[in-house]
């Protein structure tokens, strides 16, 4: 990025974007700590603040005592119990407030130093209405759980925040690529774009349905591979109307799509690096396109991993890496797509 004007306004976007996909990571674990409804309430400024004496906390603990989750799953929990699980969240929510304002005030001053030029300024507004909106959509999720029947949140909200999360890093990302990379000089192109897209859109909705996954445990519907509980094909499958309801909320259907489409990216992002070999390519997109391949392939042994791990103690940390290698994956793609469709 040498003599870009444009380089601080970049690092900031690529800060931003490191941040959001920490905060990814951080509500994986809240979700499968099971933290995610400790905190009953919504307050978007004052709620920085975690209990600061006992009286305090146990008003707090008494609140998530009327929920379902405490009467069917947590009902042994004592105080410290409870300050587990409330950690989770709490730095989930914490961390997004930082966000926005690691967001917030270095736009304030490049506004002000005019350091940002005007047509920048509508995509970094859509930026922050994307950042707003998941933090709308991200209470909404745990409302869904806040009642008397739900001992979790609702896996489509779940799904829907996650989504979401994806798209503010990706369209971040998006615009830190076009301010840092826009000047580079490609001498060759791997020509195979609407491949690329394809891969990118098949992978987010596998995405979703890893987000599925993890808010229903629908692998230990069928902890088995390849086979699932001795079936190709689940007969619930065969024997059922394939509607959306079934597809998104049977376990089996959901972890068979699942696994359907991550076969189906693997092949795919196989057929893109086949066909890559033949150009005669610069350094960059040399080894860019090496990741896609390395990642996809890290992605379905430690998804099959976590899938025949599910029922033992270790089966978080092989589900956050599966989830951190996904993302790690969509971004691989994304930076290809980008300098496949450069301008030089």
């Amino acid at each position: 990025m040498k003599d870009n004007p444009n380089k601080a306004i970049a690092i900031w976007l690529y800060f931003g974007a490191f941040a959001i996909f920490l905060q990814i990571l951080l509500g994986g674990i809240t979700r499968l700590s099971g933290s995610g409804l400790s905190i009953t309430e919504w307050k978007p400024l004052m709620g920085f603040l975690p209990p600061l004496n006992e009286n305090d906390w146990q008003l707090s603990f008494d609140k998530y005592k009327q929920i379902a989750q405490f009467h069917v799953v947590n009902a042994h929990f004592s105080l410290e119990d409870y300050k587990s699980i409330y950690f989770w969240e709490w730095l989930h929510r914490n961390w997004a407030r930082f966000i926005g304002l690691a967001f917030i005030f270095p736009f304030l001053y490049f506004v002000i130093k005019r350091k940002m030029s005007l047509r920048l300024l509508f995509p970094i507004s859509i930026l922050f209405l994307l950042g707003l909106l998941q933090a709308v959509i991200g209470w909404l999720m745990v409302q869904s759980g806040l009642n008397d029947t739900d001992i979790s949140v609702s896996h489509i909200r779940l799904a829907i925040h996650f989504g979401a999360a994806v798209i503010l890093l990706c369209y971040t990302l998006w615009l830190a690529f076009t301010l840092s990379l826009d000047h580079i000089k490609m001498r060759h192109r791997l020509r195979f774009s609407t491949l690329n897209i394809t891969i990118l859109g098949i992978l987010f909705i596998q995405l979703i349905y890893g987000a599925f996954m993890a808010g229903t445990r629908a692998a230990l519907a069928a902890p088995t591979w390849p086979d699932m509980n001795g079936f190709i094909i689940p007969p619930d499958l065969q024997n059922h109307p394939l509607n959306l309801v079934f597809l998104t909320g049977n376990l089996l259907a959901i972890q068979f799509i699942h696994r359907a489409l991550a076969y189906i990216v693997c092949i795919l992002v196989l057929v893109l690096y086949v066909r890559s070999v033949s150009w005669k390519i610069n350094s960059l997109l040399f080894y860019i396109r090496l990741f896609p391949l390395l990642l996809v392939g890290i992605q379905v042994v430690s998804g099959i991993t976590a899938l025949l791990k599910s029922i033992g103690p270790h089966y978080s940390t092989f589900a956050l890496f599966h989830q951190s290698t996904g993302i790690l994956l969509t971004i691989s793609l994304l930076l290809l797509l980008f300098l496949n469709l450069k301008k030089n």
